[in-house]
């Protein structure tokens, strides 16, 4: 079922495909004292306080801004937010140790940005849902002018988002909840769904028991018919080692945030059995990197590499009452 790693996400050589101008400009001041997000602000910067799983948004926008401060030409990502981010925020990055996978996590990014906006120019006016979205900037790299965007998470995230990045209704709305918990899905009108709806959980499944995940897949099938879901998977020997703490800083001034589900590359047509709308599962292929990443568009062909590689995977549900055995799958 789908197509393999063959489906493309964008192959990427030297410069990045997100060159354009962001669509919009991050205004106005942090709106007055948010507790327990934030300890202060001083000079200009804000300081941040968050922990575990909540505070892995850092770690992402820390990489995403060292990729995009790199020389035009020779970067795989162009995110002037999240550069700006990192300089108004007060917290102490260097925790998180080097920023060597900055490439590596730049080359993740974009598949999912080319695949967002495949889903923005297949359906125009349609609605992104962005599960555990952090800090993430995705909105100003792949916004086309109509697409409405709706970020959910947790309410200790959403009180720093929204200080760092308000709000912009319509188009640009947060809500507060667990991704799990599916009273967020009210927010979206059946005018949404007859636009299109796609779901992205870049870098959230992990964190959750493979029952819950596929679970949320499942009732975002029944709920929006005729949507996508996007999300990344780690491979099952990753989440061991996290498990057993082999990624936390040495020097124990960091732990990382225990991963529940791992799922290896040639397993993602599984995804299809989380319910019969799924009419379609791909993985998508990674883009050319530099250096040794430049094999990343090959990674899934490579014994020994096949194996450490995360996987990207885009689900595709039935249009209202069709269902994958009607689709021909």
């Amino acid at each position: 079922m789908g197509d393999g790693d063959e489906a493309s996400g964008g192959a990427a050589d030297g410069g990045g495909t997100g060159g354009d101008e962001p669509a919009g400009e991050v205004t106005g001041e942090p709106a007055g004292e948010v507790r327990g997000a934030f300890a202060g602000q001083g000079a200009g910067r804000i300081k941040v306080e968050l922990d575990g799983v909540p505070a892995t948004l850092l770690w992402n926008l820390a990489h995403r801004a060292a990729e995009a401060r790199r020389p035009p030409g020779n970067r795989l990502l162009d995110d002037p937010y999240a550069v700006d981010l990192v300089d108004r925020i007060d917290y102490p990055f260097d925790r998180f140790g080097s920023t060597v996978m900055a490439q590596w996590h730049a080359l993740r990014v974009r598949a999912f940005d080319d695949e967002v906006r495949r889903f923005v120019a297949e359906h125009p006016g349609g609605t992104v849902v962005a599960l555990g979205e952090g800090l993430e900037t995705q909105f100003w790299r792949v916004d086309d002018g109509r697409v409405r965007w709706l970020t959910v998470d947790l309410p200790e995230t959403v009180a720093v988002r929204t200080a760092l990045l308000p709000d912009a209704p319509p188009r640009r709305r947060t809500v507060a909840r667990s991704a799990l918990d599916l009273e967020w899905m009210d927010e979206i009108t059946a005018a949404d769904v007859a636009k299109g709806v796609l779901v992205t959980a870049q870098g959230l499944l992990m964190y959750l028991p493979e029952r819950d995940a596929k679970g949320l897949i499942a009732a975002c099938a029944e709920r929006f018919p005729g949507g996508w879901f996007l999300f990344d998977a780690l491979p099952r020997a990753q989440v061991a080692q996290n498990q057993a703490g082999r990624l936390d800083a040495r020097d124990g001034s960091y732990r990382a945030p225990r991963w529940e589900w791992g799922m290896d590359y040639r397993e993602y047509p599984k995804v299809a059995a989380a319910s019969p709308l799924i009419t379609q599962v791909r993985s998508l292929r990674l883009g050319r990197g530099r250096g040794l990443y430049a094999i990343a568009p090959f990674s899934h062909r490579i014994p020994g590499v096949r194996s450490m590689r995360m996987s990207i995977i885009s689900v595709r549900f039935g249009a209202a009452g069709i269902r994958k055995q009607d689709a021909g799958e």
